[in-house]
């Protein structure tokens, strides 16, 4: 069962990267940069300062840059646990795969920029649901957007974005109850 479900994932993954092209190629590479998403990080940093004042941005600072921690610990002990290795590393895979990522790191299961988005797109986005109702749709896109882009430069399967992406909302809805805790506790009084 798990090896056919591990075929599948190969098979799915070789489709949906060899639909890529060069002349999109650059889109997905600046999509797929960790640096891209500093301006969108920079304006919900804006309103959450805009709609909650600076407590609350501090507070939200300091929750995000431990979740964000958080799911990059978590990403690094499943890879080095499970030790599945990338497309671009598999054999079977590497040579059917259009790779032009920059690197090719040597473990996949499960995606670091799956858990990081998805995790901020849940975190901020119920922080802002009062005053952006529809804000959490948006940001839920942009998070299925850069993982989708890990399979488009070569390096993801279907699965460890599926579960980077699980992994990220819970711990965004996790941090989410956390922040509100320590508002509740320390600021508000």
């Amino acid at each position: 069962m798990l090896e056919q479900l591990i075929e599948y994932d190969k098979d799915l993954f070789l489709f949906l990267n060899n639909l890529g092209t060069e002349t999109w190629d650059g889109l997905w590479l600046v999509i797929t940069n960790k640096l891209s998403s500093i301006p969108l990080y920079v304006l919900l940093l804006l309103f959450i300062y805009k709609k909650l004042g600076w407590k609350a941005l501090v507070l939200a600072v300091f929750v995000v840059a431990g979740m964000i921690a958080f799911t990059d610990q978590m990403t690094n002990l499943f890879k080095h646990t499970f030790q599945r290795p990338r497309p671009c590393r598999a054999e079977g895979v590497m040579d059917l795969a259009r790779f032009i990522a920059p690197r090719c790191g040597s473990y996949g299961f499960f995606s670091g920029h799956a858990s990081n988005s998805m995790s901020t797109a849940i975190f901020a986005g119920l922080l802002l649901r009062p005053y952006f109702k529809n804000l959490i749709y948006l940001l839920l896109v942009w998070s299925v957007v850069v993982a989708y882009s890990r399979i488009y430069v070569g390096v993801h399967y279907p699965l460890d974005l599926i579960c980077g992406m699980t992994f990220g909302a819970l711990s965004g809805l996790m941090f989410y109850k956390l922040y509100h805790f320590f508002l509740k506790k320390y600021f508000i009084q």
